[in-house]
């Protein structure tokens, strides 16, 4: 559990990026593996990861990003896209992966089915939106941690053009909006920041057993 914390406390989110390291396919695999077996909200999944290697599109989206050097400096950059409204096909498309993948039959799931469509198809869009997106959130958690135990690291990312990205990228035409961006690769050794002692409260202060 030691190592564990002593991963958490060697990350942070990293400002420059070393761009004669490249993350390996197999390890950016790994992370890809790690974001698609993170939990989510009845197991739904509302969102795609887009993994930008192309240098021309990240050019635009450093532009879409104020200029951020993480964007096109990092081995890779990943967008997280949310699904910011859906219908009863978001529940009828997971209900049918649990059939072929448990070989259960439909009628076994049909209350599950209409216990998750009661619960979120009368949601305004806005809030199916906000949902949507949060769960993209635990996934960055996911990626950041398993990066951090493969001393990879990443910078989490919220300053950027929420529309240019959509519209570089053709989102919008797949019901999908981009939410949060990570960027993975290594540190550069003139990065500065990495030496800045970890700032957390306490737990004293951020923790209360009842």
């Amino acid at each position: 559990m030691n190592n564990v914390l002593d991963k958490l406390n060697w990350r942070y989110a990293t400002k420059m990026f070393d761009t004669s390291k490249k993350v390996s396919k197999e390890d950016l695999n790994t992370l890809l593996d790690a974001a698609r077996l993170t939990a989510s909200s009845y197991g739904l999944q509302p969102y795609h990861f887009y993994v930008i290697e192309d240098e021309d599109t990240r050019s635009k989206l450093r532009k879409a990003s104020y200029d951020q050097a993480q964007i096109t400096d990092a081995s890779y950059l990943l967008v997280l896209a949310n699904k910011p409204t859906f219908d009863e096909s978001l529940v009828d498309d997971y209900i049918d992966n649990i059939i072929e993948t448990r070989g259960v039959s439909r009628e076994n799931l049909d209350g599950y089915s209409q216990m998750m469509k009661g619960a979120l198809m009368g949601l305004p869009d806005a809030q199916k939106n906000s949902w949507t997106a949060n769960q993209t959130y635990i996934a960055l958690g996911n990626l950041m941690t398993i990066a951090a135990e493969m001393e990879i690291d990443t910078c989490p990312m919220e300053g950027f053009d929420n529309a240019q990205y959509n519209e570089i990228l053709g989102l919008n035409d797949k019901n999908l909006n981009a939410a949060v961006v990570l960027a993975i690769g290594y540190r550069s050794e003139e990065d500065q920041t990495q030496h800045y002692p970890k700032v957390r409260y306490s737990k004293e202060e951020i923790i209360t057993h009842i």
